[in-house]
């Protein structure tokens, strides 16, 4: 995707983390120092991800993300499968271990929704 859609209530985060299989949040704030080094780098990482849309959260804007989804520091990184978290990341993140991560997990999920094919001789 590259693009990261501005995400403005809890229900717009919601409605997005629903609609698509793969959703990406990523929590910050304008004066935190640390969100906007990391971004750039979260940004290199999920050019490698097409299948995964990004969001980003203003958590000084949309305060009710905090309760919602339990982030209480930000950078908070997020990824929803199917609506459902499968990784979180906050404050300090090692990018390669995060990359690794989104890895298997794209991989793990690919070939759990391939088709078998005849020339496996498996079915379901």
């Amino acid at each position: 995707m590259g693009e990261f859609e501005a995400l403005t209530s809890m229900e717009s985060a919601n409605e997005f983390i629903h609609r698509h299989t793969f959703a990406f949040l990523y929590i910050s704030s304008p004066d935190c120092s640390v969100c906007h080094a990391l971004l750039p780098l979260v940004q290199q990482v999920m050019m490698k991800y097409p299948e995964i849309h990004l969001g980003t959260i203003n958590a000084q804007e949309v305060k009710e993300v905090a309760g919602s989804l339990s982030v209480f520091t930000v950078p908070a990184l997020l990824l929803f499968v199917e609506g459902k978290e499968y990784i979180r990341e906050a404050r300090f993140v090692n990018m390669d271990l995060f990359d690794e991560k989104i890895k298997k997990l794209v991989q793990l999920w690919s070939h759990a929704t391939e088709k078998p094919t005849e020339s496996r001789g498996l079915t379901l």
